[in-house]
Order: C-alpha cells, then sequence, then structure tokens
C-alpha cells in the first residue's frame, strides 16, 4: 500500500484528459468566490493546500506552498501539461500558472488585475486552448484570457470546451424528463451553428467523445 501525505487531504481527484495525473485540494474557505468573499469581509485567507501527483509512482508535487491570501483554482491538463489559476487577493492579480509534465517546472504564463473581472464567480481555465473564462448567471460567457469577448448564451448553458472557432456548451432540460443537449456556437458571433442530442466527455488520451 502507498502512503502519501497530502496534509489531511485524504482523496484525489483525477485530471480529465490523462490517465497519468491526478490531484489534490483543499476547500476548507471554499472556492475562488467564497475566498473572494472572506478576504473582502476583512478575513485573512490561510492560503490552499495544492498537490500534484503522479500515477504509478505515486510521486507527489507542490507547485506552491500555502500562502496567505492566495487562493488556487482546479487545475486543467492541455497539451502535457497542468495549469491553474492562483488569486492573490492581497496583491490584486489573477496568475496563470503552468507545471511542466515533463521536467516539473512551473512557468507563470499570464497576470492579469483582479479588477478585470467582477468577481471569481465560476472564473476558471479551459481547454482547446487554454483559455480563462467566467460564466455568471447572467446568460453570458466571458472569454477573458488570452482573448477578451462576452457572448449570450441561454441561462442553462455550461461551456465546456473550444475547437478553433466553435465553442461546445451542455445544456440541460428537464420536459419533463432530464436530458441534456449539445450547443456549438460560433467563437465570435456566439450564434448557434448546431443543436445535437447527448453530450460530450474528455477520455484519458485526451480525445473528445460524443455520447448520445
Amino acid at each position: 500500500m502507498k502512503e502519501l501525505d497530502l496534509n489531511g487531504i485524504s482523496y484525489l481527484r483525477p485530471l480529465e484528459g490523462t490517465s497519468e495525473w491526478y490531484y489534490a485540494l483543499d476547500y476548507a474557505r471554499g472556492d475562488l468566490y467564497e475566498e473572494q468573499e472572506l478576504y473582502e469581509e476583512g478575513k485573512t485567507l490561510s492560503g490552499n493546500h495544492f498537490f500534484l501527483v503522479h500515477f504509478p509512482d505515486g510521486e507527489k508535487y507542490c507547485p506552491f506552498p500555502p500562502t496567505e491570501n492566495i487562493a488556487f483554482s482546479d487545475p486543467v491538463y492541455y497539451d502535457q501539461k497542468i495549469s491553474f489559476l492562483a488569486v492573490d487577493f492581497r496583491a490584486g492579480k489573477i496568475r496563470i500558472q503552468q507545471f511542466s509534465c515533463a521536467d516539473h517546472t512551473v512557468e507563470e504564463i499570464g497576470v492579469l488585475p483582479l479588477e478585470s473581472v467582477k468577481d471569481c464567480y465560476n472564473l476558471r481555465l479551459t481547454v482547446h486552448p487554454l483559455t480563462l473564462t467566467r460564466q455568471p448567471n447572467d446568460g453570458t460567457l466571458e472569454l477573458i484570457w488570452p482573448e477578451k469577448r462576452t457572448i449570450s448564451i441561454h441561462e442553462r448553458e455550461s461551456y465546456y470546451y473550444r475547437d478553433e472557432n466553435d465553442l461546445y456548451f451542455s445544456i440541460w432540460f428537464e420536459d419533463p424528463d432530464y436530458r441534456e443537449e449539445t450547443v456549438i456556437r460560433d467563437a465570435v458571433t456566439g450564434e448557434i451553428r448546431k443543436t445535437m442530442p447527448g453530450d460530450m466527455q474528455i477520455m484519458p488520451n485526451g480525445e473528445i467523445w460524443y455520447l448520445k
């Protein structure tokens, strides 16, 4: 039996698109949005414990130690790298970091002022290509980095990934039974190009499988 000291975190989450990497991230104070609320109330944030674990050898990596008033997002795997957000509330910065699966180094590939977004609600990295997005509950999707654009969507749509000039969304219905559909929108205009029954899933080898 392997033993991993993850500072009390008793679960590993798989990274979509790879069968080799898992992560452990504590949420003692909640997600990025909840951390932001606490900081703005004058609370001091203790910082997340964040680990990357390689399978099957169980090698553990800590990209950054817990730091006061810095909160991390869930990571994403893309192009042999693991990317994540480090939101520095004290400095007012959103930092996009990348961990190389090849040489285990960490590189900062983007920095944005925190004021460039209304708040951290549903602020996350997505892939194909790596993109910083935010989806508030107001019928919009915000593309924030590396390009900036806002498109209108249905309030029941959830953004999934991008393939060149196509944005893929999942939308749910209860009429009366629950079902899901895939919506493909133009990345520039936001107009719907196609709607299909079913949903999508990223497989361990990085392929997108369409399930209908």
